[in-house]
């Protein structure tokens, strides 16, 4: 099985083809979470910031399955990022102005919304890599990931589809149903907010 995973791995056209599925699968489910969204607004001023994106996704969506390299992958994965995160303070609708979100900030993160989508993209990507050693995969030999010492790039590849829909809607639902409190995070001297 590790054999045949790292010839995929080694082949850029067969890494590519696995890379469409993790990307096209992850798209769709954050347009899920969209437009999930949208239903839940009932006036049309509710639903405006979300058309665009929800039609630009989709647009992406059919972008990624014509792709030819990893780059090209990774850069349609990277611009639906961008739309699906310029939205998501819009899917936020408790705990303002403390848990406010003006874009995706990772290394460190800056606010509490930030520091709680790190936390649990950490768990579920320690989940994802103990779920591809019990079966006899090599975590760290991924397909849209490339190989890097000491990163979980097949874990993280697995990851890329259940993001939206297991752990930023638990993030949304943590806020908005006001189970997290601002109180529950530090503010570091660099910058960074430590949960």
């Amino acid at each position: 099985l590790r054999r045949e995973q790292y010839r995929v791995a080694d082949d850029e056209a067969k890494s590519c083809q696995v890379a469409r599925w993790v990307v096209a699968a992850k798209i769709a489910n954050a347009r899920s979470v969209l437009m999930r969204a949208v239903r839940d607004r009932t006036s049309p001023a509710e639903m405006c910031p979300f058309a665009g994106t929800i039609q630009k996704m989709a647009g992406h969506l059919e972008m990624v399955r014509y792709c030819e390299s990893l780059a090209e992958v990774r850069g349609v994965e990277g611009e639906s990022a961008r739309s699906y995160f310029s939205v998501f303070d819009h899917l936020l609708s408790a705990g303002k102005p403390d848990f406010s979100f003006a874009g995706r900030v990772r290394r460190p993160p800056t606010d509490p919304v930030n520091a709680l989508l790190s936390f649990l993209y950490t768990i579920l990507t320690h989940d994802a890599r103990s779920a591809c050693e019990s079966v006899g995969l090599d975590a760290a030999v991924g397909f849209l990931h490339r190989d890097r010492p000491g990163r979980p790039s097949l874990a993280l590849d697995l990851i890329e589809e259940f993001r939206p829909f297991l752990v930023d809607r638990l993030v949304l639902s943590l806020i908005n149903r006001r189970q997290v409190a601002a109180s529950g995070f530090k503010k570091t001297a660099s910058g960074a907010v430590e949960m």
